[in-house]
C-alpha cells in the first residue's frame, strides 16, 4: 500500500471509517442514501408503535432473527437447513424450563442465555456428526428435516405428569404456559419487559400505548443485522461465501471447510434459539407446532423470496410474508406462500431484495455498469 493510500485511509472521517466496517462486497448497501434509508426505517419502527399495531409487528421481527438464522447458514455458508426451527425451539423450551423453575429476575436472565446456548450447542452436535461425518449437500438437508420431524413427533408425546422437569410440565399439544415474563438483571436491579402494551400521553401526539419489549426486540433486531454484516464482509465471511461457491476449491487454498461450516452452524443455532427465547416469551406459551413441517419450510420460504444471499432481504421478506399470511386465514395462506415461492425460484431465482437493488443500481449508472450480485466470484473470495 502507497503511503498516500494509507494517509487517505487514516485521514477518513470517522463516520467514514465507521461505516466501512457494514459495508463490503457480501452485502447490499454501500452507498450514504442506503444508510440514510437504513436510518428512515428505524426511524419508523421506532415510531410504529404509536400509529400502529405493535404488538403484532414484535413477533414478525423475532421471527426476523430466526430467517437471519437461516440467511447466513444457507446463504453465505450453503447449508440449507430445514433444522432452523429445532434450533428455536428448544431456545424456546429451555427459557420456559429454567425461567418456570427460578421464576426470579436472576433466574429469568440465566434463563435467556441457556435457551441461547441450548439451541447452540443442540446445532453444535448434529452439526457435528453431519460435517464431521462427510455428510454433505443435499444429505444435509434431509437429516435437519427429519431432525425437525423427530422433535415433532417427540414433542407431541409429552402431555403425561412424567413429563415435568422440576415444576415445569412439557405439556405435549398442551403446551407449556404460565412462562414468566421477560425480566433482565438481579433481584433489586432489573427491569421487566412487558409484552402488553401499556398507555403514556404525549403532549402534542396525545395518549397511545407501547410495549418495552417491542423495542428490545427491535434492538435486537437491528443489532444481530449490523452485527451479522460486519461478519459476512469480513476475511472469515468471504472464506464462508467461497465455501458456498465451491467447497473443494476453498480446501484447496488450504481452508478448513468442515469448521466453517460446523462455526457457521452453530451460529445459526444460537441466533434460532435467541428467536425462540423471544417467541417463548413474547407468548408467555410455547408448544410442539415450533417443530411442525409448515413451521419448517417457513424460514426458506422468507430466505427464498428475500433473496438467500442477502442479510436485508431475510428480514424485509419475513416481515412482508408473515404480515401477508396472518392477514389470510387458513388454506388461502398456504396457497399464497406456495405461489410466492414457485413465483420466486421461476422469475427472480435472486430473490426480491437483490433484484431491486439490481434495478436501483442500473437507474442510477445505467445498463451494464451495475455491480451485480450480493457475492463475488469464489475465486476473488479466497486468494489472499
Amino acid at each position: 500500500m502507497s503511503r498516500n493510500s494509507a494517509n487517505g485511509g487514516a485521514n477518513r472521517s470517522l463516520p467514514s471509517r465507521l461505516r466501512s466496517r457494514f459495508e463490503g462486497p457480501n452485502t447490499i448497501g454501500e452507498s450514504r442514501g442506503f444508510w440514510v434509508g437504513f436510518a428512515v426505517a428505524v426511524a419508523v419502527l421506532v415510531v410504529y408503535p404509536v400509529f400502529g399495531d405493535g404488538s403484532q409487528l414484535s413477533l414478525f421481527m423475532v421471527l426476523a432473527l430466526l430467517g437471519l438464522s437461516l440467511s447466513v447458514v444457507w446463504g453465505y455458508s450453503g447449508v440449507l437447513s430445514f433444522g432452523q426451527v429445532v434450533f428455536f425451539g428448544i431456545g424456546a423450551y429451555t427459557f420456559g424450563v429454567v425461567s418456570i423453575n427460578y421464576a426470579t429476575p436472576g433466574g429469568i436472565t440465566a434463563a435467556v442465555v441457556a435457551g441461547i446456548v441450548g439451541g447452540g450447542l443442540s446445532a453444535a452436535i448434529l452439526g457435528y456428526f453431519m460435517f464431521y461425518g462427510g455428510v454433505r449437500d443435499v444429505y444435509v438437508t434431509i437429516i435437519t428435516l427429519v431432525s425437525t420431524i423427530v422433535m415433532h413427533t417427540f414433542m407431541a408425546q409429552t402431555a403425561g405428569s412424567e413429563w415435568a422437569i422440576g415444576e415445569a410440565a412439557l405439556g405435549g399439544f398442551n403446551g407449556m404456559p404460565d412462562i414468566p415474563l421477560l425480566t433482565l438483571g438481579i433481584e433489586g436491579a432489573s427491569y421487566q419487559f412487558i409484552y402488553n402494551p401499556f398507555p403514556m400521553r404525549v403532549i402534542g401526539i396525545g395518549a397511545f400505548e407501547i410495549s418495552p419489549f417491542y423495542y428490545l426486540v427491535l434492538l435486537l433486531l437491528i443489532g444481530t443485522y449490523l452485527g451479522l454484516r460486519i461478519l459476512v464482509n469480513s476475511d472469515y465471511g468471504r472464506v464462508m461465501v467461497a465455501v458456498r461457491e465451491d467447497e473443494d476449491r476453498t480446501e484447496m487454498f488450504g481452508y478448513n471447510v468442515t469448521r466453517v461450516k460446523f462455526v457457521v452452524f452453530t451460529l445459526g443455532g444460537a441466533l434460532a434459539g435467541l428467536s425462540g427465547v423471544l417467541y417463548a416469551a413474547r407468548n408467555v406459551y410455547i408448544d410442539p407446532t415450533v417443530f411442525s413441517l409448515l413451521f419448517a419450510t417457513l424460514p426458506v420460504i422468507w430466505v427464498s423470496i428475500g433473496g438467500r444471499k442477502s442479510l436485508l432481504g431475510a428480514v424485509v421478506a419475513t416481515l412482508a410474508v408473515e404480515y401477508l399470511r396472518i392477514s389470510m386465514a387458513g388454506e388461502l395462506a398456504l396457497v399464497l406462500l406456495g405461489t410466492l415461492l414457485l413465483v420466486t425460484i421461476l422469475v427472480l431465482p435472486s430473490g426480491f431484495v437483490p433484484w431491486l437493488h439490481e434495478q436501483l443500481v442500473e437507474t442510477r449508472l445505467g445498463p451494464g455498469e451495475a455491480g451485480g450480485a450480493d457475492a463475488p466470484d469464489a475465486s476473488s473470495e479466497v486468494s489472499d
